[in-house]
């Protein structure tokens, strides 16, 4: 048996057992990653609150790493189980598994309408019918619950009712492919081909990956006779890639209902990828999310015939408030209760290569400043990074007119907000307003901003969608919380050399529903692809994931479950 899960050293069946720092014990460890979202820099923190230094740090780290977590309770069968794991035969079967979930194109459409009316959700029951013919232990054995139709939860009932649950969480839709782009993918989208490094397809990134990888190693501790003292949840949503509130909205709330607030140990969702970054090797499970504000503006302004155009028409007068966003970003500002300081704090204290200007910042930061240096300084890193503590910005709808040789009487664009750790929906909005007003004024337009006024001629009318989102709470990372369990967990599958560091989603995940929950959330995807950067082409062509990485989340899992059913928590 191995040293750690990911390939040396054997089990100690009679090895002492700490809440929260363990020594090695042999198991598996797996590949969420987002955001959609966070690239090969990017690190986060391992203090449960970042604290923001005025002075020069002290010699306690701040940044300390959890020994790797090896489960102390075992039996041949687990043993034996474990092996299988790391056998050829698993890793053939776990390929062919997923590469039949990307041939099924559960795509989600933004214009969907509700489920059992819209045919285009139909799909889903053949993925839903799939699942359940690969893993006949895991719907024989857990609990069995359709949550919309679609929704699935499945529940393995713990021996201790005193003990919270376990959350694990995957969502089964895809992104859509646009037909103009299938001749630019390698292999068809939903093909599921397997290359011998890769398989090839849309959702095999995300997050199909997840979904498998989570019930392969249900199914394995059901075959290797794991009977849970903690319960452990399986709640899989269908429409997150459209916001998910059919799928994750209604999952969440039959799960508080049975649970109760804060009910919940712990949640694992689809989230950030293992990294590189300042010469060291990092997990960064994502410990909060950017908030979410999408801003519609309407330009109203007389119509006419176009050859005899006014100076300014609806569409000019949009063109020059696009003009004045993009010439008003906002600045990057690292809040004291943003995962990206305590990264810095991580990097500083553990990487090799970790800039000393950065290092300087970080220990010398002023208490009142006009400019964030160290925020400034960090996003020279680029775009990857600066918007983990940075509002974000873009255009990305916009309509208007409806004939060549008529002026537009209505003109509409839409803001796309990604709000920053610090800041609020309502900074979002009175920041727009602002920056607005002297346009309207100078057009003689009536603005109407975010108070539900009916449109009127010449006017300039500012919404706020209805999907608003503040920016996530921030699990605690202190010692004796899951995040250890966590962090020894995938410790032990990829060995000391990874260190841990809580991060943060520029994306928004299923998660967004479930803070009542838990404050205990993580997005993190376990599998660590070491062939590629980044999060496998999600979202757009060529999208793949390595073999080994899709492997390495059902090693994973199987791991946290155990740690997680042997916890103090």
């Amino acid at each position: 048996m191995p040293k750690t899960w990911g390939d040396q050293l054997p089990l100690q069946h009679d090895a002492p057992r700490t809440t929260s720092f363990r020594k090695p014990l042999a198991y598996i460890l797996v590949l969420l990653g987002a955001a959609w979202f966070l690239s090969r820099n990017y690190v986060s923190e391992v203090i449960t609150r970042p604290c923001r230094s005025h002075a020069p740090l002290s010699s306690e780290p701040k940044c300390p790493q959890v020994d790797p977590l090896i489960p102390s309770k075992s039996t041949k069968e687990l043993d034996d189980m474990w092996d299988y794991l790391n056998s050829e035969s698993f890793f053939n079967k776990s390929i062919e598994r997923l590469s039949g979930a990307v041939k099924i194109p559960t795509q989600s459409y933004d214009d969907m309408g509700d489920v059992g009316i819209d045919p285009r959700w139909d799909i889903f029951h053949s993925l839903g019918n799939y699942l359940e013919e690969s893993f006949p232990g895991v719907f024989k054995t857990l609990d069995v619950e359709k949550v919309n139709t679609h929704g699935l939860l499945l529940t393995w009932k713990g021996s201790d009712v005193g003990l919270k649950p376990t959350v694990l969480m995957a969502h089964q839709d895809v992104v859509p492919v646009p037909d103009a782009t299938i001749n630019q993918w390698t292999h068809p989208p939903f093909s599921g081909y397997w290359d011998g490094k890769f398989i090839w397809g849309r959702g095999a990134s995300d997050c199909k990956n997840q979904l498998m990888g989570i019930l392969e190693a249900v199914e394995a501790l059901v075959h290797a006779g794991f009977e849970p003292k903690r319960t452990l949840v399986l709640s899989f949503g269908f429409d997150e890639e459209i916001s998910g509130h059919r799928g994750a909205g209604e999952l969440s709330k039959t799960l508080i209902k049975k649970y109760g607030h804060r009910g919940a140990a712990v949640i694992v969702d689809e989230g950030a990828a293992n990294l590189k970054s300042w010469g060291a090797n990092w997990a960064v499970p994502g410990v909060g999310e950017k908030g979410y504000v999408d801003v519609e503006v309407t330009v109203r302004m007389p119509g006419g015939h176009s050859s005899i155009p006014p100076a300014h028409n609806g569409i000019g007068v949009a063109a020059e408030l696009i003009s004045l966003i993009e010439a008003n970003p906002w600045s990057p500002s690292l809040s004291d209760s943003n995962p990206y300081l305590s990264m810095l704090y991580c990097g500083a204290e553990h990487a090799p290569s970790f800039p000393s200007k950065l290092k300087h910042l970080l220990h010398h930061r002023p208490q009142h400043a006009h400019k964030d240096a160290l925020a400034l300084e960090a996003a020279k890193a680029g775009l990857d990074i600066r918007y983990l503590f940075t509002t974000s910005q873009a255009v990305d709808l916009i309509s208007g007119g409806v004939k060549t040789n008529a002026l537009p009487e209505r003109t509409t664009f839409t803001i796309n907000n990604r709000i920053n750790v610090g800041s609020s929906v309502a900074d979002i909005l009175s920041h727009v307003a602002r920056l607005f007003t002297p346009t309207a004024q100078k057009y003689n337009l009536t603005l109407h901003a975010f108070n539900n006024a009916t449109e009127t001629p010449n006017s300039l009318i500012l919404r706020a969608s209805d999907t608003a989102l503040e920016p996530a709470p921030t699990t605690p990372t202190g010692p004796g919380t899951p995040f250890s369990i966590l962090s020894g967990t995938t410790r032990a599958l990829y060995g000391e050399d990874l260190l841990v560091a809580p991060g943060i989603m520029t994306g928004n995940t299923d998660t967004r529903y479930y803070w009542g929950l838990s404050e205990h959330i993580f997005r993190y995807r376990m599998g660590w692809d070491l062939e590629q950067e980044g999060l496998g082409n999600i979202h757009t062509v060529d999208e793949k994931i390595e073999g080994k990485a899709h492997r390495d989340a059902a090693r994973w899992v199987y791991g946290f479950v155990r740690n997680m059913d042997e916890a103090d928590l």
